[in-house]
């Protein structure tokens, strides 16, 4: 299971599947809890390979089998919100999120928090999406989390893009860039369509140029000063104006 979860956030999504499917096939062997662990595997690794359909039913099935354990479950509750968010079901997502931040402590709660975080943003509920990703960025800096930071980076681009802060968005997508490229971490492609589309709105926005030049600011600063940018970025847009 380990080793799915390791490979799926490295973007090695045919290697997480593998695994995962691997770690299926033991734990029918052994029976129990052991099958929810292996389809939590595999919920995560079809998240990582954009395979909504097997995501939500491998989540499904890991639900079955570790509904009894609250550790287990703990962690899983992201992951079928996660599920259930790609397969554009809402009113699910956010259960599944909201179970998710009120029973998780330290990494699986900035998992927790940055999904509620998307679905949030996709119900249109762009003050709760900032909160949860500001909440779930201090969380990540406060455990050094790292491993989440290139996800929390992107919701708080999209959502500074849609604000129309768009040279913050465009350091923000280039910082959270910069750490997945110097961690190696992948982006799990379920995510990818809004992810690219919240780019190319920016980019449309401030014109090739300008964007380029925002992404390359983003991208040289070290993870610390990116943290320390994200953090401040909501205060410098809510300054006044004038008095």
């Amino acid at each position: 299971m380990g080793q799915g979860y390791a490979l799926a956030w490295q973007g090695e999504t045919g290697a997480a599947r593998a695994a995962a499917d691997a770690d299926v096939e033991a734990a029918a062997e052994l029976g129990g809890t052991s099958a929810g662990l292996g389809y939590s595997a595999l919920s995560v690794a079809a998240l990582a390979a954009g395979d909504v359909a097997t995501a939500r039913e491998a989540s499904e099935a890991a639900w079955q089998h570790l509904s009894l354990l609250q550790g287990m479950t703990a962690i899983q509750r992201p992951y079928s919100a996660q599920a259930a968010l790609a397969a554009g079901d809402l009113l699910a997502a956010r259960r599944w999120a909201d179970d998710a931040v009120t029973t998780t402590t330290g990494w699986h709660l900035v998992v927790a928090l940055t999904t509620r975080a998307r679905v949030a943003i996709a119900q249109g509920e762009l003050e709760q999406a900032e909160r949860d990703a500001r909440d779930a960025l201090a969380c990540a800096a406060d455990v050094e989390a790292r491993l989440g930071l290139p996800d929390i980076l992107e919701c708080l681009a999209t959502l500074a893009g849609d604000g129309g802060s768009h040279r913050e968005a465009g350091r923000l997508f280039g910082a959270a860039d910069g750490i997945r490229q110097r961690m190696g971490a992948g982006r799990f492609k379920v995510w990818d369509a809004g992810y690219e589309a919240s780019v190319a709105a920016v980019r449309d926005a401030m014109g090739e140029q300008d964007f380029d030049a925002a992404w390359a600011e983003g991208a040289a600063l070290s993870t610390e000063e990116a943290i320390a940018y994200a953090q401040r970025g909501r205060a410098e847009r809510k300054r006044p104006t004038g008095g």
